[in-house]
């Protein structure tokens, strides 16, 4: 990406702004993400949104312009430079909308950076556990007016455990000799948890669990902390779209309780962290009981497990769909991160003992 590319589409949004800087923030695994500065100092953040997973890209922008809108309706009582740094806050472009297509057909759209704040790639103590904890059930509590249905289904099926074991089974049929072979171990042990992954899925389908407004991504890089490490805002809100509490749930203890990086290679240093999940759980409780059901409270332990593991099918499978789905910097990336998952899956029911 040329500086004049960047500066063109930049200017889309902020024709009066002379763009002076950028810089890429190489930490997703989908989009192209970029921290821009303009002469007077501004500082953006400019997304490029990858048309390859997201099919209605235009619909995605908006889910997160609408959240974004309903969240800062809630925070009306915060000033408004607190109310910047709770909620994400969308530019709009000339034409009136919150993104802009390039000439070669991208898309795009640009938020106000959020200064003096940090993220995290793995946790380092119970207080941050916690603070994760408060401010992802805290999106979740704000958003539980939020129709759900008003949402556009980003990725159909993301969760859908049906729909991800049907993937796995055409991969296996397409997958390489070699690769089969070098990932013969997982591909039994996805036999094996099978039908206790499919729990949550069934309880769904017979309308026992509720459908919300979910983030779909709460791994813990996508908090937001202010430099005292206190949770700021919730951020990455592409997949916000209609789900189940276990999913936002599970995927915030999947990252936090690991205490490796998602991609470690020495599996001896990938444990599940219990006293980290009982911050976050703590935490979470705190924002969201009054609003969450009893059946929802009860099975919150097995959507840690089950986004666990589901994470760990979606990387064996893109692993054996030869890196299709996920950015990967070498050959067997998706292959480590999978194993990494699985060895999170062991340790968890080392931990946490049977939890259905």
């Amino acid at each position: 990406m040329v500086f004049d590319q960047i500066e063109e589409v930049f200017k889309t949004f902020k024709p009066d702004s002379q763009l002076l800087t950028y810089e890429e923030l190489a930490t997703g695994h989908i989009n192209d993400t970029y921290l821009v500065k303009a002469a007077d100092q501004s500082l953006y953040v400019l997304q490029r949104i990858n048309q390859g997973v997201f099919k209605d890209v235009p619909g995605l922008i908006w889910n997160k312009v609408h959240i974004s809108h309903h969240l800062q309706q809630k925070l009306m009582h915060l000033s408004v430079k607190e109310r910047l740094r709770r909620a994400l806050t969308f530019v709009f472009n000339q034409n009136g909308e919150p993104y802009t297509v390039d000439q070669k057909g991208d898309y795009w759209n640009l938020m106000i950076y959020i200064d003096q704040s940090k993220t995290f790639e793995t946790v380092k103590s119970e207080e941050v556990a916690r603070e994760g904890g408060k401010l992802f059930g805290e999106f979740l509590n704000l958003t539980s007016d939020f129709d759900p249905n008003k949402l556009v289904e980003v990725i159909p099926k993301f969760h859908d455990m049906d729909f991800r074991y049907a993937q796995f089974e055409d991969a296996l049929k397409k997958g390489s000799k070699e690769r089969l072979e070098r990932a013969k171990s997982y591909i039994d042990l996805v036999a094996v948890l099978k039908d206790e992954m499919h729990l949550l899925q069934k309880l769904k389908n017979e309308g026992k669990i509720k459908l919300r407004v979910t983030h779909n991504d709460t791994k813990i890089s996508n908090a937001l902390f202010d430099l005292n490490d206190k949770g700021l805002c919730v951020i990455d809100t592409d997949t916000v779209m209609q789900g189940i509490v276990h999913y936002d749930f599970g995927d915030a203890i999947r990252t936090i309780c690991n205490q490796a990086a998602e991609d470690e290679k020495d599996l001896d240093q990938v444990e599940f962290n219990k006293p980290f999940y009982q911050a976050y759980l703590q935490g979470f409780l705190e924002k969201t009981e009054a609003t969450l059901t009893p059946v929802e409270i009860k099975y919150l332990p097995l959507g840690a497990k089950t986004m666990i593991f589901i994470m760990a099918l979606r990387f064996l499978t893109d692993y054996l769909n030869g890196d299709i789905y996920y950015k990967t910097k070498y050959d067997d990336h998706n292959l480590d991160r999978a194993k990494n998952q699985f060895k999170l899956i062991q340790s968890f029911d080392e931990k946490m003992g049977r939890v259905v």
